[in-house]
């Protein structure tokens, strides 16, 4: 796939055909190659792994949105897969915000892109119903425009704060999905009752499921016999890298060299960016 408009196509039938695919998130252009040298159908970036990366805090408004954009094209130059991105609540309060958001995106080559309806406020973490649907709707309405496929994804982020009301998480996922957005995501459920009430109540729209966590005991198998057509982890991928590079730096500064011995061989990992 080498056009925009051919990456948006393929993207958007991942979610019309049958079965669960995995959207897997890295965060800078070598991850992305890697993913894609494994075979991933598509990639989605992830706001907490850049943060991570710039060495600041995720969902406190710390990355700009011309920085998470700037990552975001060098991951999309970096393979020919479709890329969506995590555009956290449209870097504004207003609708107007969350639509210009979507036409730079898709300047950038990005051909998906999630809004949600988190403020960034402690205080005042979610936005009111009537508010957080008129982003979304604005949001609709900037990707139809495009000349070519964007798939939108609406995201309720009630449970990431806090606010572990099924019930309302619901109402404004089928609200979202009325104001037209393509796929729906709710991160932080974990049950297989939570799941499959959403999937029904927004159904046939696509839903997209958080996994990575030790809190979601359910396999892709189990998740795909729910219903759930896409599956995200977030900066799962990230922090497992993190992970292993401060575990082997914390025994080298205790003058243990063998933890590094694990490390990927150079041949492997300098022939990956081959190319």
């Amino acid at each position: 796939m080498t056009t925009q408009q051919q990456r948006g196509a393929a993207f958007r039938a991942l979610h019309q055909r049958d079965g669960l695919f995995v959207l897997p998130n890295p965060w800078d252009a070598g991850s992305a190659k890697m993913l894609a040298h494994l075979g991933f159908e598509a990639l989605a970036t992830t706001s907490a792994g850049l943060a991570f990366a710039l060495g600041r805090r995720d969902a406190e408004g710390t990355v700009s949105r011309d920085e998470a954009l700037a990552n975001a094209r060098e991951i999309v130059e970096a393979t020919s897969l479709p890329v969506a991105a995590d555009l956290e609540n449209g870097y504004g309060d207003t609708p107007d915000d969350c639509a210009e958001t979507i036409r730079l995106a898709a300047a950038c080559g990005l051909v998906g892109g999630s809004i949600e309806d988190a403020t960034g406020r402690p205080d005042t973490p979610i936005y009111p119903l009537e508010l957080a649907v008129e982003r979304v709707a604005a949001a609709v309405q900037a990707a139809r425009a495009l000349p070519f496929t964007f798939t939108l994804v609406a995201r309720a982020e009630n449970f990431l704060h806090g606010r572990v009301d099924l019930d309302d998480t619901i109402r404004r996922l089928v609200a979202f999905a009325e104001a037209g957005a393509d796929v729906l995501y709710a991160p932080g459920l974990k049950t297989r009752e939570e799941i499959s009430a959403v999937v029904q109540a927004v159904a046939p729209r696509p839903v997209n499921v958080l996994v990575g966590s030790p809190a979601v005991q359910l396999s892709l198998e189990e998740l795909a016999e729910l219903g759930v057509k896409r599956v995200s982890v977030g900066s799962t991928l990230a922090r497992a890298a993190y992970g292993a590079f401060f575990s082997a730096s914390e025994a080298l500064a205790k003058g243990d060299l063998k933890p590094m011995h694990g490390a990927m061989p150079f041949d492997r990992i300098n022939g990956l960016f081959r190319g």
